[in-house]
């Protein structure tokens, strides 16, 4: 166990059990990306696909600071989260498309045309400025606050629920799924405007994709109760922070999410080339892949 893995689960506040998940499931990742970045022999992109609370940007924190540097990797993280559009823009788009813009999450809120060239940037080992977004503000942060990467990058770790996800045939999309759709987009004006952005911009920003890792948590059930737990701990962090959500618009918030989780539970697995399942308490119970 290297001294970098001990001081990232100490920084994180992991229990040391936490010592056994990355030996017997992120090493191996580790050595399989490299695997991967041997066999193309430039940079390589690697999505990492994971609902909401699958712990996907811890992973990423051990892979980029420890696990692939053990093996004389560089990596650069780049989080979906943090190209959402600014608050300005969303609600622009909820007076000109549909007022559900408003929430972010949902293909069409993220900055598309800065993500391509971000990745593009990065692949080409030029110094590029990586947006921060503020769940708490709901709003990106200034840009005197955005990461500088500088010089080439062995492996981009590109990370987001929704990476790698693929428009449904459009005939689905007419029968609404939960409750927000029935009852604020009975004419399905947003879930389509959703899927035309799968389709187009969104395929255009996958299509950059070498490889997919894919945690998959048991249920949806399970993201709804994994995504109340953040949500407790923000409001535990800072309690009077703008933006913080009780558990009534958690439940609203996580059914904007619902279409298109379902979805890629059906449609990842299948195609990830790397399978990690998750149990409830988001161990790792198998893996496909490794």
């Amino acid at each position: 166990m290297s001294m970098a893995v001990d001081q990232l689960i100490a920084q994180e506040r992991l229990p040391l059990s936490y010592r056994d998940m990355v030996d017997r499931w992120w090493r191996p990742l580790a050595w399989r990306i490299g695997q991967w970045r041997e066999s193309a022999d430039r940079t390589i992109i690697v999505g990492i696909n994971g609902a909401q609370g699958s712990g996907k940007s811890t992973l990423c924190h051990f892979l980029q600071n420890a696990l692939l540097p053990e093996q004389g990797l560089s990596a650069v993280t780049v989080a979906i989260d943090d190209l959402y559009l600014p608050l300005q823009a969303r609600e622009r788009m909820a007076r000109d498309v549909h007022p559900l813009f408003r929430t972010r999450g949902v293909p069409g809120t993220h900055d598309v045309d800065r993500g391509i060239a971000l990745l593009r940037d990065l692949a080409a080992g030029r110094d590029a400025a990586i947006p921060r977004f503020s769940k708490a503000l709901d709003d990106q942060l200034p840009e005197a606050q955005w990461h500088r990467h500088s010089g080439p990058v062995d492996v981009i770790l590109f990370e987001g629920w929704c990476v790698g996800a693929r428009p449904q045939h459009a005939a689905v999309l007419a029968e609404p799924l939960n409750a927000l759709e029935a009852e604020e987009d009975a004419e399905g004006i947003w879930r389509a405007h959703v899927n035309s952005a799968l389709r187009s911009a969104y395929a255009q920003w996958f299509a950059a994709i070498d490889h997919l890792v894919m945690l998959k948590p048991p249920s949806f059930d399970h993201v709804l109760q994994n995504r109340l737990l953040q949500e407790h701990k923000l409001r535990a962090a800072k309690p009077d922070a703008p933006g913080i959500m009780n558990d009534e618009a958690v439940r609203r918030f996580v059914g904007h999410y619902e279409r298109l989780t379902r979805l890629m539970f059906a449609d990842l697995p299948g195609r990830a080339d790397v399978l990690l399942q998750l149990d409830a308490q988001q161990n790792i119970m198998a893996g496909r892949g490794l």
